[in-house]
């Protein structure tokens, strides 16, 4: 890329940080990045000028940029941009031109008249033809949304884009046409097929709910009782044990810089005032390390059940760590007598919810206390860092 290029996309790489509105979940700095690719996938298979080869990579670094002030009219305004850029950068009037001509054509509804228009176009949609269609549209849909543009439903948005992909839009250049079709028809089929299944999925949720509506029926509403605070305590046992790997993950990294780095210089006598913060230092972090471990350590079961504990309804069976050192008959005989009780089967799952809650609370106890750790090791380590500059200062 030219001196130029690379200027324009450092620019745009701040201006979308500071500027771009969170609701541009589909319009950002990834969507840019896959159009300069594509673009230069199409460009590797050309024969462009130099200059046409430049405005082009200008012309998908900087065609979003209107985005900054909303989706309204936003070609015309990263047209702006762009000149505005350009013009500072003192472009000659020729790239501009053809930078604004190509950034203009990337509205849907523009036709390309020449071959540089033609190839930011099918640079523009090559997601049509990516692995990562589905994904983009997605984030497109609910871009639409945040930004109170259009609220579709999913039904109506695939089919929207089998419309879109079949009947409205064209490849230009002849490179996608040959490359990139292919690939395009085959997200027009997953689209199809995820139309289907959603269809289905549909039609199954209203015969379940019209059942439901038919009879009265307070089993169903236990199950998901249990089903759903199960899930929402495993999915809460997930976030502790990410938070730990985390806070582990992070004071590695802390000791292994500082080993590298910090300590070496303390045999030297006149870094002997770095000895004290650095040990403070190294004491908070590894305290923060294992406690991060304990938080995640996993307890250790007997693993084994009498036949008593099962005829009293004493063990759990829905929990591994009851039965992992039985043997399959043994398994089998407690699972069939828990399945012919009803009130065994309910008795499993809450002992199996109560304890899922005694351990997240042990989790999250031990977390909070880490965090504490950890901020306070690094508030004490900065000020005894202080401390020990200004003295040696002072001496």
């Amino acid at each position: 890329m030219s001196q130029l290029v690379d200027d324009a996309f450092q620019y745009i790489t701040t201006l979308f940080a500071s500027s771009l509105p969170s609701t541009c979940l589909y319009h950002n700095l990834t969507h840019t990045k896959r159009v300069l690719k594509s673009t230069k996938e199409i460009i590797e298979n050309s024969t462009l000028s130099a200059e046409d080869i430049e405005a082009l990579q200008l012309a998908a670094i900087l065609h979003d940029t209107g985005y900054i002030h909303g989706a309204h009219e936003h070609e015309k305004e990263s047209v702006r941009i762009a000149t505005n850029f350009l013009n500072e950068k003192n472009a000659s009037q020729s790239l501009i031109d053809k930078v604004t001509a190509c950034i203009l054509v990337t509205k849907l509804d523009s036709l390309p008249k020449n071959e540089l228009e033609k190839i930011i176009r099918d640079a523009d949609c090559s997601h049509f033809a990516k692995n990562y269609f589905q994904e983009a549209s997605e984030l497109l849909r609910l871009e639409l949304k945040l930004q109170d543009i259009q609220d579709i439903s999913e039904k109506d948005w695939l089919a929207g884009n089998i419309d879109l992909l079949t009947s409205q839009h064209t490849f230009y250049t002849d490179y996608a046409k040959k490359n990139w079709n292919p690939l395009k028809e085959a997200n027009i089929e997953k689209i199809k097929e995820e139309k289907k299944k959603l269809k289905k999925e549909s039609k199954k949720e209203v015969k379940e709910l019209k059942e439901e509506l038919k009879k009265d029926n307070p089993e169903r509403a236990i199950q998901s009782v249990f089903r759903v605070t199960l899930k929402n305590h495993i999915k809460l046992s997930d976030i502790a044990d990410t938070k730990a790997n985390i806070l582990l993950s992070v004071n590695a990294i802390i000791i292994s810089i500082a080993l590298s780095n910090l300590i070496p210089k303390l045999d030297n006598a006149s870094n002997e005032y770095l000895i004290i913060p650095t040990g403070i230092f190294m004491l908070f972090t590894v305290i923060s390390m294992v406690l991060s471990i304990i938080a995640t350590r996993p307890n250790i079961t007997s693993g084994k059940f009498t036949t008593e504990d099962v005829e009293n309804k004493k063990v759990n069976l829905l929990f591994f760590g009851n039965f992992h050192k039985m043997t399959l008959s043994e398994f089998e005989w407690a699972m069939n007598q828990m399945l012919n009780d009803k009130d065994y089967i309910y008795s499993s799952m809450t002992k199996d919810l109560y304890f899922l809650g005694i351990v997240l609370q042990r989790k999250y106890k031990i977390l909070r206390l880490t965090y504490a750790i950890f901020m306070t090791g690094i508030i004490i380590s900065v000020i005894a860092f202080a401390i020990s500059f200004k003295l040696l200062v002072n001496n």
